[in-house]
């Protein structure tokens, strides 16, 4: 079977998929960007539950309930601060990348949706981020049994034209 990746432009809290990804800190107790965005979309029981979770350390990942998202389920992913490249910036974003896919296929997800991790407030050059996720969702959607469709929903029209480019389209 073909998997798919798409690239939309959007607000990633109103997308109907299998899963969401969140571009989480590593408390996951909500935050700026898309973290806060998906927190107060989701409503208090996130929050509740990711209390449980013990936090997330940077390029890992960890599943949760969505609440009142349309999405049933939201993984969260925590993504790097940019320091300049020299403090492996680049193998924890494709390693929080890997993690929730891994996550999403462990659970048997047919379809997720991606933020652009990492390129707000912790400033990772963003099209060194769009060459990152693509690469890592192409190389792992190769060998993915039940992932069908692929979504990065891109909420800024800078972001969505270097993803489109990226991905050659």
């Amino acid at each position: 079977m073909k998997r798919k990746i798409e690239i939309i432009e959007g607000d990633i809290t109103l997308l109907k998929v299998d899963a969401i990804v969140n571009a989480a800190n590593t408390t996951l107790l909500g935050g700026g960007g898309v973290d806060g965005a998906i927190h107060r979309a989701a409503g208090p029981g996130l929050l509740d539950e990711c209390r449980t979770l013990g936090g997330c350390p940077t390029g890992d990942a960890k599943i949760t309930s969505a609440y009142n998202l349309p999405a049933k389920f939201v993984i969260h992913t925590v993504g790097p601060v940019w320091r300049g490249g020299e403090h492996q910036e680049e193998k924890l974003l494709a390693k929080a990348y890997k993690n929730a896919l891994r996550i999403a296929e462990n659970t048997k997800l047919k379809s997720l949706a991606f933020p652009n991790i990492s390129t707000g407030i912790y400033g990772f050059p963003k099209v060194l981020a769009a060459g990152i996720a693509i690469s890592a969702a192409k190389t792992f959607l190769k060998t993915a049994v039940h992932i069908e469709r692929l979504i990065f929903c891109i909420f800024d029209v800078e972001n969505l034209q270097i993803y489109r480019e990226k991905l050659g389209g």
